[in-house]
């Protein structure tokens, strides 16, 4: 009893101390990002949140056809028939948060499972019409189940390198280099000058085109390439992931409200780790420090008794706060000194952010490991009720615990 009371009063003073200290380039960090929180262990159980990133990560193994598709979408309510759809971009990261586990967990499942889904993905790159040594993620409609024309998204392309790149960690030459390279090029090809990017490129209606936008393409596109300058440091990769991380930074400067990007901040965080720009650290860090600010302004309150607890959105979806979870546990390892309050904050709010996934994951029967969409359909009262949401509130996609279960991985990494 006087020896674990010992070890909790060093752990607190060693958390405080710590809560105060430099992350980047800072020979404690790794100390750090692994320091127990009391906070965690008094609402998320170690115990039961590894459990969790188990079920999640069985899950989506069990989804997982012979052919390396995945079971896109199911409903818990079996009255609601989904519609057969499917998304390359999901399916890429699905096989990202695969490779979170099989890193932190080795298993011959995972690695058979991760190579299966990679022959798929590889069935939908192919070349630009005209430009072989560009190399895009096709979303064609007899994969997709839509009848939008054939096309390229810039996020399929990012999360298509993000997923081969993470693959090749856990077993390299999977894809040949000048594949991946090729990607990389359609990346590059997509930039405009200012950095942003044209969102799709469909044959059909002239190739580049930017009449839809997406929020998370830019922060995919550039965490594709910065994990393929990791692997391959030529400097095109990193500059043209350094000027779309700089040109979000630019146009959300000044802002109080701006958009919940996690996938940016995954990039922020891969290129503080490679920085060859010191000089822009500071642009690219107060951006960082903007969307965490942003997304703990708008963070849903509720009673601590309240099964919405930890959510950071009113309805109850899950995946609002497991991709914010995501975002703003990338965020927590690497904010400094200057920072600390704002640590603070954010290790509150995904502490609670993860009790609440936790709560909602289902966790027996043939579908444990499941996220559905929202923790519960809504009462008739509700300012956000509808029938359609109702419907939908019992689905369990694969990026809905794709996100789940890369969230829960962050969290154990860096606490436990």
């Amino acid at each position: 009893m006087k020896t674990t009371l010992v070890f909790r009063l060093s752990v607190v003073a060693l958390t405080l101390f710590l809560l105060g200290t430099e992350v980047v380039a800072n020979p404690i960090a790794f100390i750090k990002a692994r320091t127990v929180c009391l906070e965690c262990e008094e609402i998320v159980n170690p115990t039961r949140l590894n459990q969790a990133i188990h079920q999640a990560a069985n899950y989506l193994l069990r989804m997982c056809d012979e052919k390396g598709k995945f079971v896109y979408r199911i409903n818990l309510n079996p009255k609601v028939k989904p519609k057969p759809k499917y998304n390359m971009l999901r399916h890429a990261g699905t096989m990202y948060a695969l490779a979170m586990y099989e890193q932190r967990y080795p298993n011959a499942k995972t690695r058979d499972t991760l190579a299966r889904a990679a022959q798929f993905l590889k069935k939908t790159i192919a070349p630009i019409p005209g430009k072989d040594d560009l190399l895009a993620v096709w979303s064609y409609p007899e994969i997709t189940g839509r009848k939008a024309p054939v096309q390229a998204k810039l996020g399929g392309t990012g999360l298509g390198l993000v997923a081969l790149l993470s693959l090749e960690k856990i077993k390299p030459g999977t894809t040949p280099l000048e594949d991946l390279r090729k990607m990389g090029r359609f990346i590059v090809f997509m930039q405009k000058g200012n950095g942003s990017f044209y969102s799709k490129y469909i044959p059909s209606r002239g190739g580049k085109n930017d009449r839809w936008t997406s929020l998370f393409y830019p922060g995919e596109a550039a965490l594709g390439l910065l994990m393929l300058y990791e692997k391959d440091p030529l400097p095109i990769w990193a500059q043209v992931a350094t000027h779309a991380l700089t040109y979000l930074a630019r146009i959300r400067a000044g802002k109080f409200s701006v958009e919940a990007d996690h996938w940016a901040l995954l990039a922020t965080t891969k290129w503080l780790h490679l920085n060859k720009k010191p000089f822009l650290d500071i642009q690219i860090r107060q951006h960082a420090v903007q969307i965490s600010e942003s997304m703990l302004a708008t963070q849903a309150q509720f009673p601590i008794n309240s099964i919405n607890y930890g959510s950071f959105v009113t309805d109850g979806r899950t995946t609002p706060t497991a991709t914010r979870l995501e975002g703003l546990l990338a965020a927590l390892s690497f904010l400094s000194t200057e920072n600390s309050l704002l640590r603070k904050r954010i290790t509150s709010a995904v502490v609670q952010g993860l009790s609440f996934l936790l709560r909602a994951q289902i966790r027996s029967g043939k579908y444990a490991g499941g996220m559905p969409r929202a923790i519960r359909p809504l009462p008739s009262k509700h300012p956000r009720f509808k029938k359609s949401f109702n419907r939908r509130a019992t689905e369990v996609r694969v990026d809905y615990v794709q996100h789940a279960l890369s969230a829960m991985i962050q969290f154990e990494q860096m606490f436990y």
